[in-house]
């Protein structure tokens, strides 16, 4: 028998993200391996919030076993417009402007699909979650991409503006960003948006770590003058409440774009699950301490890991915000004999049990990425010391 896969499956690769954690794990399963640390894949190794939990376990305890509303629970989309309201000032309609779905990851499938078309342009900075690549093949769209500059992750006016056309169907900003940490300032997205304007385009913004900002400011794209009728905000449970397994996410949209969402939605997961939509709407009512409390102690840790990682020979690019830095690593690629980015990852799981991502998979064109490597720091305090002493054993 030949089997043949689609061609939109042929045009992407599994996550490398994922990938980088599958090999570690691997490498811990090994008898008389000393144990390492998973800096890959970004999730916390903390415990989520006790009463977000307990309030989850309430509604299983109360049967809310069954499928919730399809486009989410009437408490959580009620919770979620009181919580936008305090933090962004505008209160979305709960019952014609918000869509919760399976996290944010199927947040942006859903919204790429109802609003681009096959042969349209979506446009996505670079470098950028991975996910967004595959999101516009799947729709049948066409990526344009647009690179951010490091060390300060900033775009070019000229060159953004250039890839704008009358088949520009959407744009595609993540703030803050993963991979690199970049908070769009004010001035960019008005830039953005005049062009949106101009060409009459999408904007669907990525805000999951809209509570993890250093310095500069969280601006909701939404907000600015004559983007709330064309903008999708997505945000969700996963980091902020340090949930990343419960897969509750959420997109704010005007009426007409939140029907096309909530149909492409049903038929994608139905739903998410029901006990959890009800623990978190228990947690979109945590007091402002909460949220500062999360900023003041990712802070921190990302102090503390941009410390370690020039002591052991990275040059990290400080992140404004998320939990995430990009460093350049081709001062080590030279020294232990490394051809690019994706043999050191892989060289530094069999070597010392840390595992990274190679920069090259948040890039289009893998040369830009070759001497990249992404760290992510939401982890305990223990694990990080762990994760430096396993750096600086590097070499000896």
């Amino acid at each position: 028998m030949t089997v043949r896969t689609s061609l939109k499956a042929q045009q992407f690769s599994e996550s490398v993200i994922r990938e980088m954690t599958r090999l570690f794990l691997d490498r811990e399963s090994r008898p008389g391996i000393l144990p390492g640390v998973n800096l890959a894949q970004g999730f916390p190794d903390f415990a989520a919030p006790a009463e977000m939990k307990a309030a989850a376990c309430q509604a299983i305890n109360e049967d809310i076993n069954q499928y919730a509303i399809t486009w989410g629970s009437k408490t959580l989309r009620n919770a979620i417009a009181t919580k936008t309201e305090h933090f962004r000032g505008f209160r979305p309609d709960p019952e014609r402007e918000i869509t919760v779905a399976c996290g944010a990851t199927e947040s942006m499938m859903a919204a790429v699909l109802a609003v681009v078309d096959p042969g349209d342009e979506v446009v996505i900075f670079e470098p950028f979650y991975e996910n967004y690549g595959p999101d516009a093949i799947l729709s049948g769209a066409v990526p344009r991409h647009v690179t951010l500059y490091e060390p300060d992750w900033h775009f070019d006016q000229a060159e953004l503006a250039a890839a704008f056309n009358s088949k520009t169907r959407a744009i595609i900003i993540n703030t803050p960003n993963n991979p690199t940490g970049k908070v769009f300032s004010r001035d960019e997205l008005e830039f953005i948006a005049g062009l949106c304007r101009k060409w009459d385009v999408i904007a669907i913004t990525d805000e999951i770590y809209e509570h993890m900002v250093y310095s500069g400011e969280h601006i909701n794209l939404a907000t600015l003058p004559g983007m709330y009728e064309r903008t999708i905000t997505i945000s969700g449970l996963s980091k902020t409440y340090s949930a990343t397994g419960w897969r509750i996410g959420w997109l704010i949209a005007p009426p007409e774009i939140s029907n096309a969402i909530r149909k492409v939605h049903d038929f994608l997961t139905v739903g998410a699950a029901a006990p959890l939509q009800e623990g978190a709407a228990f947690a979109l009512g945590f007091m402002d301490e909460y949220y500062e409390n999360l900023g003041n102690l990712y802070r921190v840790k990302r102090d503390y890991m941009m410390e370690f990682l020039r002591e052991a020979g990275f040059h990290p690019y400080e992140p404004q915000g998320a939990y995430y830095i990009m460093t350049d690593a081709g001062d080590l690629l030279k020294r232990f004999n490394q051809p690019d980015d994706v043999s050191f990852a892989r060289f530094m799981i069999d070597e010392i049990g840390l595992a990274t991502v190679p920069g090259s998979s948040f890039y289009r064109d893998k040369n830009q990425g070759r001497t990249k490597i992404r760290f992510c720091f939401c982890k305990k305090p223990e694990t990080l010391e762990r994760a430096r002493d396993l750096l600086l054993s590097l070499g000896k």
